[in-house]
C-alpha cells in the first residue's frame, strides 16, 4: 500500500510550524518512501517536503451548527487534488511517538479504520483524530451531509459520528493501544497527578489531544489553555479557596498535570 499521510488547515488556529512539526514527526516514524500533503487555504512557511493540495470548497454554509468540526468534511469530496488511493488522516496537534508503518498494513486499501473513542466505552465511536480512508471512499457521507448539513450534525452532534455510523463498508478500528488519548490513558489521576507527570502507554505509536489539551498545554503542565501554569500548591490553593472553582473543586483537583517531558521530546519538528 502507498504510504501517503495527509492533514488539513484552514484559518488562522495553526500556523505553519503545526505542519511543519507533524512532517517531522511523521518522517522519524515512517519508512520511506511516502508522501506528506497538507489540504491548505494558505501555503506560506510551509517546508519543501509538504505537498500543498489547494483546500477544496464547500459550496455551503456551517451556520447554526454549533458541535464538531465539520469543516473536515471537505476531505470527504470525490477529489482532493491529485492524491489517489488510501490516506492517513492525522491532526495538526496530535504526538507521534512510535512506528507508523503498521497504519499502512492494517486491513484493505478500502477500508474505513478509526482510532477508538474512549469517552464513550459502550458507543462503538471511532475518532477522526487519526483515520484511514480511501479518497473518494466517504463520497456517500459528502452527499448525505451537504444535502441537509443542520439536520445531519444535529443527529450526529460530532463528525467523528456521523463518519463511524455511515463508513462505507463499517467502520474498523486500529488495534487496541496503538491511539492513545491524552487525558484518558496519559492523565493520572488524583492524587496522583500531583507526584508524577502524565505516562506514556508502552504500545502507544500516536497520541492524540482532543478535548481541548493541546501539547503546548501538556508541555507547561496545564489542563485547559486560558489558565495559568501553577505549582502544585498554587494549584490545589487555587482549588480550594478561589470563588470561580466553587462547586467544582474537586473537579478542579483531579484537572491538575505535571510538565510532560515525552511531549516535549517527541512534539518536535
Amino acid at each position: 500500500m502507498k504510504k501517503q499521510v495527509i492533514c488539513i488547515r484552514w484559518g488562522t488556529k495553526y500556523g505553519p510550524d503545526y505542519v511543519n512539526r507533524l512532517y517531522g514527526m511523521v518522517a522519524r516514524n515512517l519508512t520511506p518512501p511516502f508522501d506528506f500533503f497538507c489540504i491548505t487555504d494558505r501555503d506560506e512557511g510551509l517546508r519543501p517536503e509538504v505537498r500543498v493540495v489547494p483546500l477544496p470548497e464547500l459550496g455551503f454554509t456551517l451556520e447554526g451548527i454549533h458541535h464538531g468540526i465539520w469543516d473536515k468534511s471537505r476531505l470527504w469530496q470525490p477529489r482532493l487534488g491529485d492524491i489517489t488511493g488510501p490516506v492517513l488522516f492525522m491532526d495538526l496537534d496530535l504526538v507521534v511517538t512510535g512506528p507508523l508503518d503498521g497504519f499502512f498494513e492494517q486491513g484493505h486499501p478500502d477500508d474505513v479504520i478509526l482510532a477508538r473513542n474512549p469517552t464513550t466505552p459502550f458507543e462503538k465511536l471511532g475518532q477522526t483524530s487519526l483515520y484511514r480512508f480511501p479518497v473518494g471512499g466517504l463520497v456517500p457521507l459528502w452527499e448525505k451531509f451537504r444535502a441537509d448539513p443542520v439536520r445531519i450534525a444535529a443527529e450526529h452532534k460530532f463528525e467523528q459520528r456521523f463518519v463511524t455510523r455511515n463508513a462505507p463498508g463499517g467502520a474498523k478500528f486500529w488495534p487496541k493501544g496503538w491511539v492513545a488519548h491524552f487525558r484518558h490513558h496519559c492523565a493520572r489521576p488524583f492524587p496522583l497527578n500531583y507526584f508524577a507527570e502524565p505516562r506514556l502507554p508502552p504500545d502507544a505509536r500516536v497520541v492524540i489531544f482532543a478535548g481541548g489539551l493541546n501539547p503546548p498545554d501538556a508541555i507547561a503542565g496545564r489542563w485547559w489553555p486560558h489558565l495559568p501554569v501553577l505549582s502544585p500548591a498554587e494549584h490545589i490553593r487555587a482549588a480550594l479557596t478561589a470563588p470561580e472553582h466553587a462547586g467544582k473543586r474537586l473537579r478542579y483537583l483531579r484537572h491538575y498535570i505535571k510538565p510532560t517531558s515525552w511531549v516535549r521530546e517527541h512534539w518536535v519538528e
